[in-house]
């Protein structure tokens, strides 16, 4: 095998420091939006919520059984992408209180991604 087939890179590490200290940009050292994308929608849990909330408001207990993701987990997710701007919380003034979570321009937008990543599985990994 030739050289250029036997080097061995260091795995991907968001959080990866050079030797002088800097930390390493995925994507490499000017802006990659592949880069950026991943590290907002990247997540498996994070895909597959756009996916739910991509025709309808959705509420929390909801998006745990369409993807059974733990309690835990879900909060967290829900509170990163409101964080970056993908989703918006409403609260209803109802007894008992009803909450719904639903999809901003931002994350309206991210909606053609999972559309991509959902015909690529099929074309390509449907077993």
């Amino acid at each position: 095998m030739s050289d250029q087939y036997t080097t061995q890179e260091e795995p991907f590490a968001p959080d990866a420091q050079h030797a002088e200290g800097e930390a390493v940009k995925p994507g490499g050292e000017s802006f990659c939006g592949v880069a950026a994308a991943v590290a907002v929608i990247g997540d498996a849990w994070t895909l597959l919520l756009v996916r739910d909330l991509a025709d309808e408001p959705r509420r929390f207990t909801a998006l745990q059984a369409s993807t059974g993701i733990s309690p835990r987990v879900l909060t967290d997710r829900l509170h990163k992408m409101m964080d970056e701007g993908l989703v918006t919380r409403h609260i209803y003034a109802e007894i008992p209180p009803r909450v719904e979570y639903a999809l901003t321009p931002k994350g309206r937008d991210a909606v053609a991604v999972v559309a991509a990543l959902r015909d690529y599985g099929e074309r390509w990994l449907r077993p």
